[in-house]
């Protein structure tokens, strides 16, 4: 079978809820990051074999196949085909699952992958009446963030809230408030020393005609002090708060994959060998735990242990959560996890994130020199993915 390889990525920074990416679509922040990694690659768009893009809502302007939608206002040729993903948080990192498979098989050769989320222009939503000319009154629900329209036959338990579901993670493992908010006050802390130290500046490109060159959710003043002072959000006496999980957030991410004579063709080695894949299932009331199978799995699959792993990448959806996956892997050193900070501070734009860790992890290996790394996340309604890489030089 062939090698599929990560040649490069690029995002946008992500902005905050209601902030100054609230004014743009979806698609086209995602048009913006596939124009980016083109221009930046020397990327031929003819060339491209399909765009996957993963996305989660797809509710408003990102419906009619957002990935589809992007190459077009990108002005790529129309032969360039596009698919979207949906595995809710798990979308582009599924993209990228998806696209080292077709390349390892032969089936392509050039692929751009990653996501989009605008949960500020998130719709609101309604169902059809069952009948015309209603009497009675009609229910919006908010499609931002969360389970929606409920199957009836669905288990209560398992259509909790995912703040709730973490506050019972949180009981589970027994982790109190000081360690959550210890836990993102780290993360803002790491984020904004990677800013400082230029770590983001050859990987984030800012929104044309947008004054935001930065992540926006990210606070250099955080401390535990200040997180201490937030009220539970979820439980009157729970420990999940604003301040220990990650933000509503709006950005893109695109990422460029191929097989090793792509280097040829665009004059630039690849960052990463896509080295081990893994999926997980859990109960849907325990979403924050997928991660710790799934890791397992794609390392068990690429034929390392924990041992081997230099730097991982956890998305941080909440502390709560993070932490618990820890608690998950007791052979991994916490000290290598989110070296750059994480979701908490730089924000977590559902489809894009996925994409974000594994270009990332990609880039801090190469600044490292380190052979192996991990990148996972959890997902709502109950798994989680994780990827392996393998340094190529």
């Amino acid at each position: 079978m062939n090698a599929a390889f990560l040649y490069d990525g690029v995002r946008t920074p992500f902005g905050r809820y209601g902030g100054a990416l609230a004014g743009i679509r979806p698609d086209d922040l995602a048009a913006h990051v596939l124009r980016v990694l083109a221009e930046r690659t020397r990327l031929d768009p003819a060339t491209v074999d399909d765009v996957l893009f993963g996305a989660a809502n797809q509710a408003g302007e990102d419906n009619r196949n957002v990935a589809r939608m992007a190459a077009l206002l990108a002005g790529w040729p129309t032969s360039v085909p596009g698919a979207t993903v949906n595995r809710l948080c798990g979308s582009s990192l599924d993209a990228v699952l998806h696209a080292s498979r077709m390349i390892e098989t032969g089936d392509a050769a050039v692929l751009v992958v990653g996501g989009v989320e605008s949960m500020s222009r998130a719709p609101w939503v309604m169902t059809k009446p069952p009948k015309g000319f209603p009497a009675g009154d009609a229910t919006l629900h908010s499609t931002t963030l969360g389970w929606r329209l409920v199957n009836p036959e669905m288990p209560a338990r398992w259509t909790i809230s995912l703040g709730e579901g973490t506050e019972l993670l949180a009981d589970l493992f027994g982790i109190d408030r000081a360690a959550q908010d210890e836990f993102a006050t780290r993360s803002h802390q790491l984020a904004a020393q990677a800013w400082k130290n230029g770590f983001y500046d050859d990987h984030v490109a800012a929104v044309p005609d947008i004054e935001l060159s930065r992540d926006e959710p990210v606070r250099p003043d955080t401390t535990v002090d200040t997180l201490a002072r937030l009220r539970p959000s979820f439980r009157t006496n729970g420990t999940v708060t604003a301040g220990n999980a990650s933000p509503l957030s709006d950005g893109a991410c695109a990422l460029l994959l191929g097989d090793e004579a792509l280097a040829d063709r665009i004059g630039c080695a690849p960052l990463a060998r896509i080295a081990g894949r893994g999926a997980a299932g859990v109960d849907p009331d325990a979403f924050g735990i997928g991660p710790v199978e799934a890791a397992r799995i794609a390392l068990r699959r690429a034929g390392i242990g924990w041992g081997d792993v230099a730097v991982v990448e956890l998305n941080e959806a909440f502390a709560a959560q993070s932490l618990a996956c820890l608690a998950g892997w007791p052979e991994l050193d916490p000290a290598i996890v989110n070296v750059n900070g994480g979701a908490i501070a730089l924000g977590h734009p559902l489809g894009a994130s996925g994409a974000r860790i594994v270009n990332q992890l990609a880039r801090e290996m190469r600044r490292r020199g380190s052979r192996w790394g991990l990148a996972a996340l959890c997902i709502g309604v109950g798994q989680g993915l994780a990827v392996v890489l393998e340094a190529t030089s």
